[in-house]
């Protein structure tokens, strides 16, 4: 090989080493049931990024239970972004400062560009003929749900169940001891809603499971449309999905305007586009409006309206020794 075509050659290599080291990589680290809709909005938001900036970008993704995340984004995992569902997650983290302080007042929404509530996946058919809450206590009837201690879809579905009870004007001594039987009919915990929906649908446990919304969609794509019904309960609780920048990796790899673009984009008509597709509420009115019928009208509360916050709720109910506790001790 003669100089001129070593010298074309390393000039070839050079370019496309470049080219790679040009491209940024962003690292979401999300919740377990989210990791459908976020593949689909990683691929939107990268060509629009390219189209408007000019840049190649990718996105990887990481999904466990939420709490879970959490703990590990604080032990040192690499995030740029984190898009969690419950906010107590996101901060844990600010209390670490791997988040910032203000995380809240970063994006719209107190950073929160989606939301969903909690309902009934029933096997086809109904066989135990499951309507509303009242049901999931009776005898004889299995319920699949994630451990509150390592899923936000654990807290959501028992802080929906807890205020049911409230929102009937009932007290929370009447609430615990229908939680407690509740739980007294679970199972297994599961370790967050991924898994739940496993526990239900592969390993065949359970009469019901109680999930996300947005898995209805899921279900039905990954095990075929058919294998469950979705029962909308009464009234249920909102659930928002809070996200935020991990300033300590992004301060390190200098991606924080990749990392804000991509957080933005899901506030995008697009990405609320995308969030309604796989039945995640958007906060666009005109998007929400558009997909009405895939929403089912529900009556719902919010977590304020009876636990004061998320950060309340976790002292009290799910912090070693809360409430939770008691009730899963005493009702197993």
């Amino acid at each position: 090989m003669n100089n001129t075509l070593r010298a074309a050659l390393a000039a070839v290599a050079l370019s496309t080493s470049a080219l790679a080291s040009a491209q940024t990589t962003l690292l979401n680290v999300s919740y377990d049931v989210a990791r459908e809709f976020y593949k689909d909005i990683n691929v939107a938001f990268a060509a629009s990024y390219k189209k408007s900036t000019g840049k190649d970008i990718k996105v990887d993704q990481s999904h466990a239970g939420s709490s879970a995340q959490a703990r590990a984004v604080a032990d040192g995992l690499e995030a740029d972004v984190v898009t969690f569902n419950t906010t107590t997650d996101v901060q844990f983290l600010a209390d670490k400062g791997v988040v910032a302080a203000d995380w809240t007042k970063r994006f719209p929404n107190n950073a929160a560009p989606t939301t969903s509530t909690m309902l009934f996946l029933v096997r086809n058919g109904n066989p135990k003929g499951i309507k509303d809450w009242d049901d999931l206590i009776k005898p004889g009837v299995q319920v699949v749900v994630v451990n509150p201690k390592t899923g936000g879809n654990g807290r959501y579905a028992y802080l929906a169940a807890w205020g049911h009870i409230r929102a009937k004007g009932g007290t929370d001594e009447q609430a615990a001891e229908f939680v407690s039987k509740l739980y007294k009919n679970v199972p297994v915990l599961a370790r967050g809603g991924r898994d739940a929906t496993g526990t239900f649908l592969q390993r065949n446990i359970g009469d019901l499971l109680i999930t996300f919304e947005s898995e209805v969609v899921s279900v039905n794509n990954e095990f075929g449309a058919g294998k469950v019904d979705a029962i909308h309960p009464s009234i249920s609780i909102v659930a928002e999905n809070p996200v935020a920048i991990v300033e300590r990796t992004v301060n390190k790899k200098g991606s924080a305007v990749d990392a804000k673009a991509y957080l933005d984009f899901l506030y995008s008509p697009e990405g609320q586009e995308i969030a309604a597709k796989h039945n995640i509420r958007p906060r666009n009115e005109a998007v929400l409006k558009k997909y009405a019928t895939a929403f089912k009208p529900i009556k719902l509360f919010s977590v304020e309206q009876y636990f004061g916050s998320l950060a309340e709720a976790q002292k009290v109910h799910f912090n070693d020794g809360g409430q939770f506790d008691k009730i899963y001790t005493v009702g197993k």
